[in-house]
């Protein structure tokens, strides 16, 4: 089961004392720096938490799905999230 923004920002904000209104521009925030962060290729680390940094990904041979037709895919980047070890011990391990 997934749980939306409507319903995090729901919970975080009972859980909080604050309004629903003030834990969405919180996120906003936070997504924002995120952004920011990636979009200078930094790494940002939160302690226990997750690390989300940017990673390069090399040009290379592809094939279009359609045709077979063998293409050639740029470089580019893409974004790498670590789970920290409280999140990790959230997950719980399998019986």
């Amino acid at each position: 089961m997934a749980k939306n923004r409507s319903e995090l920002v729901a919970e975080v904000a009972e859980k909080s004392g604050l309004t629903q209104k003030q834990v969405s521009d919180v996120l906003d925030g936070v997504f924002d720096v995120f952004s920011d962060v990636v979009a200078k290729g930094e790494k940002l680390t939160i302690p226990g938490w997750l690390s989300v940094e940017r990673t390069e990904r090399a040009a290379r041979k592809g094939r279009n799905p359609q045709t077979g037709e063998e293409i050639q895919i740029k470089a580019g980047y893409s974004v790498k999230l670590s789970a920290g070890s409280k999140l990790k011990g959230a997950a719980g391990s399998p019986n």
